[in-house]
């Protein structure tokens, strides 16, 4: 198959892509900088803020296809974290530009390509993040809701064309996304909120003992393979697991209370 993937540098794209290689696809993978190669997979520079280099990027990549995309993987993203109160609002800004409209910039081009040929596979990673709002990252979640209401509004849009649109949930896993979040300046956001330095030490701590960005690759490849995949996965521990069924099942304010205690604010 030829698959395109977004932000494969590090973390879950160089995952990805790495494991898409080793079963045979045709791997186009996006950078902003020089990286260390993966054998098998063919690099393109896209800088997902800037809509010229999208657009570049993609035709570049559709002429090396011969105009045939069968997946398209949208797994660039960066997390800006502190209690919202404390967001610049830029760094807002930021947070929405690459993990939302980062995707929305590919989609025009990959939607048009799949709908006439009939076929293809829209892969977007959110979060469990994206599927409930988590403190301290609210930021980052209400970038992965944006992806979560794209995506199921596109699903039925594409109901009948043939193209397939999944949404895949990862929980904590350890990349390098803990070491490179950018977060509010601490003194002054832990005297109004006490609760933060532990809380965000917790979440990193969750982060960094997470599970390897390798799984998540299987369960890509896993799903890219299957002929009728579901419209979402959640690939996180057996206890973020139960959390998302604990937000589908529990009212609300039961649930709100559930994760309060265990974010410890």
């Amino acid at each position: 198959m030829k698959i395109l993937v977004t932000g494969v540098s590090s973390g879950f794209g160089r995952a990805i892509a790495r494991a898409l290689a080793q079963d045979g696809h045709e791997v186009y993978g996006t950078i902003r900088k020089d990286v260390e190669p993966i054998a098998g997979v063919t690099y393109v520079r896209a800088d997902v803020t800037d809509d010229d280099q999208v657009k570049a990027a993609f035709d570049h990549v559709m002429e090396l296809t011969g105009g045939v995309l069968d997946v398209f993987i949208n797994n660039a993203g960066m997390g800006i974290g502190g209690p919202l109160e404390f967001c610049k609002t830029e760094d807002v800004q930021n947070q929405m530009d690459v993990n939302f409209m980062g995707m929305v910039r590919w989609m025009g081009g990959v939607i048009c390509t799949m709908r006439r040929q009939g076929y293809g596979k829209i892969i977007c990673i959110s979060s469990i993040g994206g599927l409930m709002g988590l403190p301290y990252q609210g930021a980052y979640s209400a970038s992965k809701f944006a992806i979560e209401g794209y995506c199921e509004a596109l699903r039925l849009e594409l109901r009948k064309s043939g193209v397939q649109v999944i949404v895949v949930e990862p929980g904590d896993f350890s990349t390098g996304f803990t070491a490179v979040r950018k977060s509010v300046e601490i003194s002054e956001a832990a005297a109004a909120y006490p609760s933060y330095e532990k809380s965000l030490r917790g979440i990193e701590h969750d982060e960094r003992n997470g599970l390897k960005p390798e799984y998540l690759a299987a369960r890509i490849c896993k799903i890219i393979a299957k002929k009728h995949p579901s419209s979402s996965y959640v690939v996180a521990s057996p206890l973020q697991l139960l959390a998302v069924f604990a937000k589908w099942l529990l009212p609300a304010p039961l649930f709100q209370k559930i994760l309060s205690l265990y974010y410890g604010v």
